[in-house]
This record gives structure tokens, C-alpha cells and sequence, in this order.
């Protein structure tokens, strides 16, 4: 791709910063806080040359006017407040919100039947929210990611929810395929974000937004080794207090036979796209990849270090 690839860009703000954010977040709430947000929203999109870029970009292929600087303001402005929200979440706040939800149930009288799934989300909107609703449901989730990736990120969320460090599944480790097999296993919903890279796995060249984009053959390959039903999720922020969540099947691999494989992971893969790109339209805003997607080599990462 022609920025560097995501698993080699440096964490922008400060642990302090992010803290001090978080404290005025807790103390004066939503409202108070959003001529902040604003703020940070103009600073990055001022100072972050190639996310700005990457905005613009995206914006072009799914809004319906020539794109101004103020979509981009926009752009980043909705990713202040999910990134906010995000804090009231982990506190188990849910009141503050107006959630609703599409397919949840489905997901529930589904793992009911089968144990557990694979939740496969994006940069789309808040995973948080979808986390929110399985919680009230009572089912158990845990969620696979590079933990290192955003460590100012997870140092700030520790100290809100101590116990959310116990649904993460550490990926690229031995024994993380075993362990996130056990967990679905044992009924647990295992998320992760599918639209970035799990290693070095090649991406694959997928029709999304109407033109190529490399996407991951991993999360796929991984949900076909282990038999398992995948579900796509989006938590779209609609504004104000709303928060919409939507849960559609992709496929279940446990009806896969080996010589299947690869045609069901290719098929999988786009499916996943298409439900994507059909929510980018819906939401415009929710996208939260601030690079290249579509300018992305299809050449697998040769390197793991930490991103924002």
C-alpha cells in the first residue's frame, strides 16, 4: 500500500492525554464534553496528512456529493464520539444510550443450538455496542486482537473495567487458535475485526464499495479450520444517543468439507464485504480505516509491531 501498513504505524496522543480526556469525559458527561471533541476532531484532521487523505477517499465512493472539508471534519468527529461512547460502555452505562438492535436474538437462539460463533465486525461504527448487548443477554464474549497494538489505548480501558482484560484472546501467539476453539466451545461469542490483517496472511483482492480492496483470507481460514458459524455485526452510531446494531449470518463452516474450503472462505470473504459496504452506505461516518483500503498491496505483512 503506499502509506506504511497499519501494523507499523505509531500510536498518536499520549497515555496522559488520553487520561485527562477520559477524566473530563466521566466528570461532565456527553454534552459538556462535545466542544472538546470537536476540538480533537479539527486537530487530527489538520495534523493526520494520510488519514485526511484516506477520508477523502472513502468519502468519494459513498457519499452522494463532491466531498468538503467538513465531511471530512465530520468523518472525524463521529470517530471522537464512538471512541467517547466507548468509555460509558466498559463502565456499564447503557442508560445513557438509546440501543437497538437487528439480528441479536437470531445470534443468541443460534449459539443455543451450536454452542458458541464467531462475531466478525469491522472498523465500522462501535464493537463496543455489540458487546454492550451480549452482556445484557447474558452471553459470554470474548474478543481476539492484537492486544499491543493500541497498549495507551488498553492502559486507559483497564482502568475503567478491569475485568474486560479477561475476554481478550491474544492473537499471533501459540495456542490462539486452541484457545479461541475452546472458548466457542464452551458457548462463548468470539469477536474479532475482520477487515484488518491477522499476521502474515496475504490479503485477497474483494469487490468492496464497487472497486478492489485487499481483505484478509485469515479470519475466514480460521473460522473454516475450526468448523464455525460466522456472523456479521455493526454497531452504526446514528447520532445523538442512538446507537443501531445489526447481526447477519455470513456462513456456518461446519457443514464445510475440506475440498469446499477454499471456494466457501472466497465466498465468505465477499459476503463479509457486502454486508460491509451496504452499512458504509447506510452510515457514512461509521468507517474508522484511516488509510489506504483500496491502494492496499495484496502482499502479506512481514512484520507485527503496534498501530493506534
Amino acid at each position: 500500500m503506499s502509506e506504511a501498513h497499519w501494523t507499523r504505524r505509531p500510536e498518536r496522543g499520549s497515555f496522559l492525554a488520553m487520561q485527562l480526556m477520559l477524566r473530563l469525559t466521566l466528570l461532565l458527561g456527553r454534552r459538556l464534553t462535545r466542544p472538546v471533541l470537536w476540538l480533537i476532531a479539527l486537530y487530527f484532521m489538520l495534523t493526520g496528512g494520510a488519514a485526511r487523505r484516506a477520508s477523502r477517499s472513502y468519502l468519494a465512493r459513498v457519499l452522494p456529493v463532491p466531498v468538503r472539508w467538513w465531511h471530512v471534519l465530520r468523518h472525524f468527529l463521529h470517530f471522537a464520539i464512538v471512541v467517547q461512547d466507548r468509555v460509558f460502555l466498559l463502565k456499564g452505562q447503557f442508560w445513557r444510550f438509546d440501543l437497538r438492535s437487528q439480528g441479536t436474538d437470531y445470534l443468541n437462539e443460534y449459539c443455543q443450538r451450536r454452542s458458541g460463533a464467531l462475531l466478525f465486525g469491522a472498523h465500522l461504527g462501535s464493537f463496543e455496542v455489540a458487546r454492550a448487548f451480549s452482556r445484557q443477554q447474558q452471553r459470554p464474549i470474548s474478543i481476539a486482537m492484537y492486544a499491543e497494538n493500541a497498549r495507551q489505548l488498553m492502559r486507559t480501558l483497564a482502568v475503567l473495567n478491569p475485568a474486560a482484560a479477561e475476554e481478550i484472546l491474544p492473537l499471533g501467539q501459540p495456542g490462539s487458535m486452541l484457545a479461541i476453539r475452546d472458548r466457542i466451545a464452551a458457548g462463548h461469542i468470539v469477536g474479532l475485526l475482520a477487515d484488518r490483517n491477522l499476521g502474515r496472511d496475504a490479503l485477497r483482492a474483494t469487490q468492496l464499495l464497487g472497486a478492489p480492496a485487499g481483505l484478509p483470507d485469515g479470519p475466514f481460514r480460521l473460522a473454516a479450520s475450526l468448523g464455525a458459524p460466522v456472523f456479521f455485526v455493526a454497531g452504526l452510531y446514528r447520532g445523538g444517543k442512538r446507537y443501531d446494531v445489526h447481526v447477519e449470518l455470513i456462513t456456518d463452516f461446519g457443514d464445510c468439507t475440506p475440498a469446499e474450503r477454499p471456494a466457501r472462505i472466497a465466498q465468505a470473504r465477499q459476503d463479509y464485504a457486502d454486508k460491509l459496504s451496504r452499512h458504509c452506505r447506510t452510515a457514512p461516518y461509521n468507517w474508522f480505516n484511516f488509510f489506504d483500503f483500496w491502494g492496499a498491496s495484496t502482499a502479506p505483512a512481514t512484520e507485527h509491531t503496534p498501530t493506534p
